[in-house]
């Protein structure tokens, strides 16, 4: 049953807030404005304290990035712009459900609020599936698309020990 509960979609919220709407707005106007541009059919909106922090559309096939995620180019825009990694304080509107790298992403920026539009499976209906992704990351390495191999550890921890025994290391 717990399993169940965790899987279960998130019900859309009915009573946000006149700053939420704006907000997430910006980031569907991005969206649609971006399939204008060439672009994939994704906005993201970084916001901190009643500021917008940052702005980012997918230029995946634009740009020849398959990282060029709305959602990754906004966390670096706003990185960039606020000289730290950490968006703490920050809240995330994005036009559709994030794929798992982006929503990878949001985690590893310490962003504390996600807000979005589309959902995964409304993703999936536009041939935006990530479904494959998630199905991967519960397989054994052997079992992959992708051939893992492991391989020149001992010589790979040089640099785990020297990050280890570093005192002016900053962690993250």
């Amino acid at each position: 049953m717990k399993d169940k509960a965790k899987r279960k979609s998130l019900a859309e919220a009915k009573d946000y807030n006149a700053d939420d709407a704006k907000y997430m707005q910006l980031a569907i106007d991005l969206s649609v404005e971006n399939v204008d541009n060439g672009g994939g059919p994704f906005g993201a909106v970084i916001v901190r304290d009643g500021e917008i922090i940052a702005t980012g559309v997918n230029r995946v096939v634009a740009n020849n990035d398959p990282t060029a995620h709305a959602e990754v180019s906004a966390i670096r825009h706003a990185c960039d712009k606020l000289k730290t990694y950490r968006l703490e304080g920050c809240t995330i509107y994005s036009s559709c459900e994030p794929c798992p790298m982006c929503l990878s992403a949001i985690y590893w920026a310490g962003i504390k609020r996600l807000c979005y539009g589309n959902t995964k499976a409304d993703a999936k209906v536009i041939d935006f599936d990530d479904q494959f992704i998630y199905e991967q990351l519960d397989l054994d390495y052997a079992h992959r698309s992708i051939e893992c191999e492991h391989f020149m550890r001992e010589a790979a921890q040089k640099a785990f020990i020297k990050w280890a025994e570093k005192e002016d290391k900053v962690p993250y």
